[in-house]
């Protein structure tokens, strides 16, 4: 059980055990997708050549993303908006945001298989990736739509089906000799869809009837009050720490993002928990705003840090101890070891700055400040992809790192000086 306060935030008296037992659900299913993520990535780093390597890599950036469009498009309203019915209120955007991310989730279909092929990915291959990111966006919607109504095991259950389906997925292929693009792609997009299934027919009729109930006019309000401002942000976001991997892959080649994406391996595990633990606390923050409950959310930043933390420390002793004691187990001789280690020090330098971050950007964005934060991404992004331009063309793909670590740092300054900001103009001491 969540806590005994009607935020479901962690009370004061139950200190770390408490906050330990709701990290540890909320933690359970992204770290499962992560090492599925990174057993994968590990076995096609050593199966594959450099630029097939690159192109699975590339595929598990560009997919993320559609997944941050889905959460400011829709995961964000639909945590608002929850909190605004009840049993006996009809919950009346419901079925606008289901046609909403049927849609969305068929262009995103589209994009990323247009990206696979634009990075050199046959049809075949582009059109299997497109499949899977389409059905990972549904998946996220029906992950927030589980948070929302306050069943997060189902999120959880599905989290894990992914993962394991994509871990025997990778056996079979391993065992039957048959690791090429074109199957690691059919795998993903097979894992995705079982982890899909975990919502049941109940979740895919009532999102297959919103192409009839639900109304994309009726979008536009929701688009005007708050989700503009959130995809500005997480555009921009995007182009902050990732530019990196659409200028070397676009300009460079895949083999050449290969190195980088190698290296970035190591401390997924991190950046997948940045972006899936805040779809436990933002409802939980929304919650403990509108009830006015602003230690309550104040808490959870603190706590949500925490454990984010010792999610970076752990990652990174653990990879450490594998780049130390076993490198060519996981290494081919395509890689320069020292180039390798090099990059995991700049990607770990880059999450730990997104870990001091996420916590106070989910309070503002439970806050509503979606305005506020997407003119912080804008200049974090101008600044990103300036400084990663002119170190990938005076440098190569390795230094242009540089421009990403740059630019999360203008972000995070901006993030906390909003937030000093925000906490002033409710009375709250600012430290």
């Amino acid at each position: 059980m969540i806590g005994a306060t009607s935020t479901g935030l962690t009370p004061a008296g139950t200190g770390l055990l408490a906050a330990a037992q709701r990290y540890g659900l909320a933690a359970l299913g992204p770290f499962t997708i992560a090492g599925a993520h990174f057993g994968a990535s590990l076995l096609f780093l050593r199966l594959m050549p450099p630029a097939a390597f690159g192109l699975f890599a590339f595929v598990l950036v560009a997919v993320p993303f559609w997944l941050s469009l889905s959460v400011a498009l829709l995961g964000a309203p639909l945590a608002t908006t929850s909190q605004h019915h009840t049993a006996r209120d009809a919950w009346r955007e419901l079925p606008t945001l289901l046609k909403t991310n049927l849609y969305f989730s068929l262009a995103a279909t589209l994009a990323v298989a247009l990206a696979a092929a634009a990075s050199g990915a046959d049809a075949a291959s582009s059109a299997l990736f497109g499949l899977y990111g389409g059905v990972m966006c549904v998946r996220w919607f029906a992950r927030w739509l589980s948070y929302a109504t306050h069943h997060p095991i189902r999120a959880v259950l599905s989290d894990v089906a992914y993962g394991a389906i994509l871990i025997a997925g990778l056996a079979a292929l391993v065992l039957l000799h048959a690791v090429s693009v074109a199957n690691a792609a059919a795998v993903l997009g097979v894992a995705a869809v079982s982890g899909l299934a975990v919502f049941g027919r109940g979740f895919l009729a009532q999102q297959w009837r919103a192409h009839r109930e639900g109304s994309l006019r009726a979008y536009g309000p929701i688009w005007r009050d708050l989700t503009q401002w959130a995809l500005l942000g997480v555009v921009t976001s995007e182009i902050s720490v990732n530019a990196h991997a659409y200028l070397v892959t676009f300009f460079a080649g895949p083999k050449a993002f290969a190195l980088i994406a190698a290296g970035s391996l190591f401390l997924r595990p991190v950046s997948l928990c940045l972006t899936a633990l805040p779809d436990r606390e933002r409802p939980l923050m929304v919650r403990a705003l509108m009830n006015g409950d602003m230690a309550g959310a104040l808490r959870g930043v603190r706590d949500f840090r925490a454990a984010a933390a010792a999610i970076w420390v752990l990652t990174l002793a653990l990879s450490a101890a594998a780049l130390a004691w076993f490198p060519h187990a996981i290494l081919k001789a395509d890689y320069d070891t020292r180039q390798v280690l090099f990059v995991v020090v700049l990607w770990a330098a880059i999450t730990a700055i997104r870990t001091w971050r996420t916590p106070e950007a989910v309070l503002l964005q439970a806050a509503r400040e979606f305005k506020a934060l997407a003119g912080a991404s804008v200049r974090s992004s101008i600044v990103a992809v300036i400084a990663t331009t002119v170190l990938l063309a005076l440098f190569g793909p390795v230094a242009s790192l540089g421009g990403i670590l740059i630019g999360d740092v203008v972000l995070t300054e901006r993030v906390f000086a909003l937030t000093r900001r925000w906490k002033r103009e409710r009375g709250w001491a600012v430290a």
